[in-house]
C-alpha cells in the first residue's frame, strides 16, 4: 500500500493507491504419461492486468520425450512438431519473466502448477508462485453449472473459443472466464481469500486460529470440512498439543487434514477409559475419511460380574465419570456429580448416553480393566 501526500496551501488531501494485481493465466498441454514424469509440449502466458492482456508468451516445447498417443489425438500435437521446438531450459527465463510478481491462474492450477514447478526442479529452480484457480472460483462464483469443465463451462457462459486442448485457445478462454469472475466477485472478497500463497501464510494463519480454540484438557477432537462433516477423530491427555502435532505434519495425509479443516470441537473426557471408549466407539460411527482404522482384536471374554457401575474422575470437580453394566453387557456411559443419580438405576439409566456397539465397548472396558485401575467399581 502506498500513500501520496499532495499539499495544496495548508491542507494535506491523502491519495491511497491501491498496488494492481497482476496475473499470469497459462495453460499447458503434456506428453501424458506416469505422475511427475510429463514432459510439457506447448505453454501459453497471459500477463493480464485486471482488464487488459500486458504480454504474452506462446511455444511449443520439445519434451525430450515420447508423447502418449491418445494426447496426440486430443491435441493434435506430435513428436515431428517439435523436433525444432526450443527445449524448455531455453523457454525457462521467459517463464521466470512473465510471470514475475504475477499471481499464476489457471483452469485447474493444480495440475499446471505442479508441471512448472517439476520442470524446474529438473533445473535446479524453486519456482514458487501464489496461485489461483478458475475452476474452484467458478463453483463459488457461478452456481449450479452442470459441468465445470473448461469447454463446458465456457460454451455455456458463451465464451468464444477456439483451438480447444491447445495451449493458446485454452489459455485466451481461461482470460475471458477469468474476467468474468472478477465482475461477479462484488465485494471483492472471494478471488483474495481464495488465492493460494506458496508459503501458505493464509494456511498458517487459520490453523493458528483453530488451535487457539482448544483448550488443554483430556478428551477428543473433531475436525470438520466446509460442509461440517467429521473428517478426522483424534484424542489426547491434551488436545491442544495433539491439533499442534497434527498441523505440523508434513504427511500426505495431514495437509489434506490441515487443507480441509474449518472447524474444530471438542469433548472433554475426564479420564484415560472413557477416552479410549467415546473414541473406539465414535470412530467406527462416524468413519471419518483421513483416520487410519485397523481391525481391532476383540476381547471376547465376560465381565467377572453380570451388573456393576464402574466410577471414574469426571470432567470436572464433584464430578463422575460412569459406566452400567447389566446382564454382563455394556449399557451406556455419562457423568453424574449426585451420589443419589448413582444409587438409583432407573434414574442413572435415563441420564447415560446408551451404546449400541457392545462388543466393541465391552472389548475396549475389558482391556482397560486387565490393566488399570479406575477410581470404584460398584456391584449389584
Amino acid at each position: 500500500m502506498e500513500v501520496l501526500y499532495l499539499e495544496i496551501g495548508i491542507i494535506i488531501i491523502n491519495y491511497t493507491v491501491k498496488k494492481k494485481n497482476l496475473y499470469a493465466i497459462l495453460d499447458i498441454e503434456t506428453t501424458g504419461g506416469k505422475f511427475n514424469e510429463e514432459g510439457i509440449t506447448e505453454i501459453a502466458i497471459y500477463k493480464f492486468d485486471g482488464h487488459d492482456i500486458v504480454d504474452q508468451f506462446i511455444s511449443l516445447v520439445n519434451p525430450e520425450k515420447t508423447i502418449q498417443e491418445f494426447v496426440v489425438k486430443l491435441t493434435g500435437i506430435n513428436n515431428k512438431m517439435l523436433r525444432n521446438a526450443p527445449k524448455f531450459y531455453e523457454v525457462a527465463k521467459r517463464i521466470i519473466e512473465i510471470t514475475s510478481n504475477c499471481i499464476l491462474v489457471a483452469h485447474n492450477t493444480a495440475f499446471d502448477y505442479r508441471i512448472l514447478c517439476t520442470e524446474f526442479d529438473r533445473l535446479g529452480y524453486e519456482f514458487n508462485k501464489n496461485t489461483l484457480c478458475t475452476v474452484e472460483l467458478s463453483q463459488k462464483l457461478i452456481l449450479d453449472q452442470p459441468s465445470y469443465s473448461l469447454g463446458k463451462l465456457t460454451k455455456s457462459l458463451g465464451i468464444p473459443m477456439s483451438d480447444r486442448h491447445r495451449a493458446s485457445g485454452d489459455a485466451l478462454a481461461t482470460v475471458q472466464l477469468f474476467k468474468l469472475l472478477l465482475e461477479k466477485d462484488i465485494n471483492k472478497s472471494i478471488i483474495q481469500s481464495s488465492i493460494k500463497y506458496f508459503d501458505r501464510r493464509q494456511q498458517k494463519q487459520k490453523l493458528l486460529k483453530l488451535i487457539d480454540e482448544i483448550p488443554s484438557v483430556e478428551g477428543l477432537f473433531y475436525i470438520h470440512d466446509t460442509h461440517g462433516k467429521v473428517i478426522y477423530l483424534g484424542r489426547g491427555k491434551n488436545i491442544k498439543s495433539e491439533v499442534n502435532r497434527l498441523f505440523l505434519k508434513v504427511t500426505k495425509r495431514a495437509i489434506k487434514i490441515q487443507d480441509r479443516a474449518q472447524s474444530i470441537t471438542f469433548e472433554k473426557t475426564g479420564n484415560e477409559l472413557f477416552r479410549r471408549l467415546k473414541y473406539y466407539v465414535e470412530l467406527e460411527a462416524l468413519s471419518p475419511k483421513f483416520n487410519f482404522r485397523k481391525k481391532r482384536k476383540m476381547n471376547s471374554q465376560n465381565f467377572n460380574n453380570d451388573n456393576f457401575i464402574i466410577i471414574d474422575k469426571g470432567r470436572e470437580i464433584e464430578e463422575h465419570a460412569i459406566i452400567l453394566v447389566e446382564n454382563n453387557e455394556v449399557f451406556g456411559y455419562g457423568y453424574t456429580n449426585l451420589g443419589y443419580q448413582e444409587n438409583k438405576i432407573d434414574v442413572l439409566k435415563s441420564i447415560l448416553t446408551p451404546i449400541d456397539r457392545k462388543e466393541l465397548s465391552k472389548s475396549v472396558i475389558k482391556n482397560y480393566l486387565n490393566k488399570n485401575n479406575v477410581k470404584k467399581i460398584i456391584r449389584f
